[in-house]
């Protein structure tokens, strides 16, 4: 399934942008316009490119384990601390989504929505965590390294709500907001992880980002 706006679950199509041209407002507020209607993908489909993520989850949870040993001695165990939960959820999450690719029920999904959320939350605390480090370098570290999975559940998670019939909504009503933790995340790298997992130019990725962050930020996340 090729690349569609905001993480490839939107059936919307639009001609690739040349590089040179940039969208104006008022083609973004066109697109946030015309997107909350292309919901309703199969669950196979999703399931897919749920999927096809796992590689770079599992990776990017393999750079933040690295990571503490990269850090001033005093904000290691932090940063330990804030995401000693990672592995076992991405594995959980490895494993819904193979589960819910295999057979895309209701039953399964559900499984799948709670154990992306409950990631989507530790990833949520973790960066708040790591914003409270006061060494400059060491918490340029230590986000850079949580951004990317956070850059890839949050992708999952607009995935998983254009799943026909779903109902995906925020783990709780005190779960941390977007709006909390993006002024703490390198958005330049998040646009990057979407353009090299997708193929597409980092403009076109740009604009994926914005309107997938500003549809989830609109439905409570």
């Amino acid at each position: 399934m090729e690349n569609i706006l905001y993480w490839p679950a939107f059936e919307l199509r639009f001609p690739a942008l040349p590089k040179s041209r940039t969208l104006g407002a008022w083609a973004l507020i066109l697109l946030l316009f015309i997107l909350p209607f292309q919901t309703g993908c199969s669950g196979t489909q999703v399931a897919q490119n749920i999927v096809n993520w796992m590689p770079s989850l599992q990776a990017a949870v393999t750079t933040v384990d690295s990571t503490a040993s990269l850090l001033a001695p005093q904000y290691a165990p932090i940063f330990t601390a804030a995401t000693i939960g990672f592995d076992a959820a991405a594995t959980l999450v490895v494993a819904q989504a193979k589960a819910y690719l295999a057979n895309p029920s209701s039953s399964v999904l559900a499984q799948l929505q709670s154990a992306v959320l409950a990631f989507q939350s530790s990833v949520s605390a973790s960066v708040l965590a790591a914003a409270k480090i006061t060494n400059s370098a060491s918490q340029a570290k230590a986000l850079n390294a949580i951004n990317g999975v956070s850059t890839i559940i949050t992708a999952i998670i607009a995935l998983l709500t254009t799943i026909k019939g779903a109902t995906v909504t925020p783990a709780s009503v005190t779960a941390t907001k977007l709006s909390e933790i993006r002024p703490y995340l390198d958005e330049k790298q998040s646009v990057a992880i979407v353009a090299n997992h997708y193929g597409i130019t980092t403009e076109e990725a740009q604009v994926d980002y914005s309107v997938g962050m500003a549809r989830l930020q609109a439905a409570g996340f």
